[in-house]
């Protein structure tokens, strides 16, 4: 053991792409994929643009039985694991049977199986408790995509579900790299969200700091002075990250290795758009975040390539994290690429 971690694996399902490939090819040529929502009637909210994954098909590559049982949030899940497994060559005798105990799962939920919550609710309202499907119990469920993702794959390894907002991919990915240095070979981490059903969108809109733009191009703006909130999107992304002596016996590429992470906590109500005092709070804690992490990794600020921002798109909140990258980063804060 070497305590050194690897990812090996990687799929991902985004409004931008529905698997890795297309997914990178339009991040290199720039295209967005913000759109009017089609998945319902917007015309009473005032949202009208997200990013929807409209190009995945899970009917032929996930088990009909499965899709009747889980929502569109593990129906993603599912998918991007697919393709990470495969691209990691998980899918192997090495990895069954016994062998099945060297990979776990780990995956980061946020608002869980909403839309098929909200239809079973329906059903209950207008149709009474015996149209109530007997998987809403399980649907909705923050563990679902890491119940599925191990059942239908055979990984019988240590499984988690995080629930830590907009952190909890990194969160998994931390969690993932602590279960390898403790001796689980494989894991396999990420999360995926779909917070487009009615009731998923009018909770987000409860934070007044969704975008109520009527342009889709400029909707989402982060960083830019007409900046005006965020719009929701679903998708995800999932890993194969494997400890590096045991990706190199059995012959595995490495995409990247994790080296650092580091986690903070702004405690009190969140901000609101124009609360820019409350903003000015988190950057304490999101610099002290950046440089526990380049701590952790053993690099110092001017090791950093690039910063993946979070990008709110609401001004207080951007200027709050410039802040701290600056405080984070110094001088190197000028020089380093950022993007969201």
């Amino acid at each position: 053991m070497t305590g050194r971690v690897v990812v090996t694996g990687l799929g991902v399902v985004a409004p931008t792409g529905a698997d890795t490939d297309t997914y990178w090819r339009a991040t290199l040529a720039g295209q967005g994929a913000i759109d009017r929502i089609s998945r319902f009637d917007v015309t009473r909210y005032p949202v009208r643009f997200a990013g929807e994954v409209r190009g995945a098909d899970p009917a032929g590559l996930i088990d009909p039985r499965v899709l009747v049982q889980t929502d569109w949030w593990t129906h993603l899940a599912l998918l991007a694991a697919g393709e990470a497994v495969a691209s990691a060559a998980l899918e192997t005798p090495r990895f069954q049977g016994n062998g099945s105990f060297d990979v776990g799962v780990t995956t980061a939920a946020g608002v869980g199986g909403v839309a098929f919550g909200q239809r079973e609710i329906q059903a209950l309202w207008s149709q009474g408790p015996g149209h109530v499907g007997p998987y809403q119990s399980i649907a909705w469920f923050y563990a679902a995509s890491t119940g599925q993702i191990s059942i239908g794959n055979g990984f019988r390894g240590p499984c988690a579900v995080l629930s830590s907002e907009s952190a909890g991919g990194l969160d998994a990915i931390a969690l993932s790299r602590r279960t390898i240095r403790r001796g689980t070979s494989v894991q396999v981490c990420g999360g995926t969200e779909a917070p487009l059903s009615p009731y998923a969108l009018v909770c987000h809109l409860q934070s007044g700091l969704l975008s109520e733009s009527r342009d889709a191009a400029t909707a989402y703006v982060p960083f830019g002075r007409s900046a005006s909130g965020y719009v929701p999107g679903e998708g995800g992304a999932v890993l194969v990250m494997e400890e590096l002596a045991h990706a190199r016996e059995r012959g595995a590429p490495a995409f990247a290795e994790i080296t650092g992470h580091a986690a903070a906590f702004t405690p009190g109500p969140p901000p609101h758009q124009e609360d820019g005092d409350g903003w000015a709070r988190t950057s304490p804690a999101l610099a002290f975040a950046v440089s526990g992490a380049l701590a952790d990794a053993g690099l110092g600020p001017a090791d950093v390539d690039a910063v993946f921002a979070d990008g709110l798109g609401v001004r207080n909140a951007d200027r709050a994290e410039v802040a701290a990258l600056q405080a984070a980063l110094g001088a190197h804060a000028r020089a380093v690429p950022v993007t969201v």
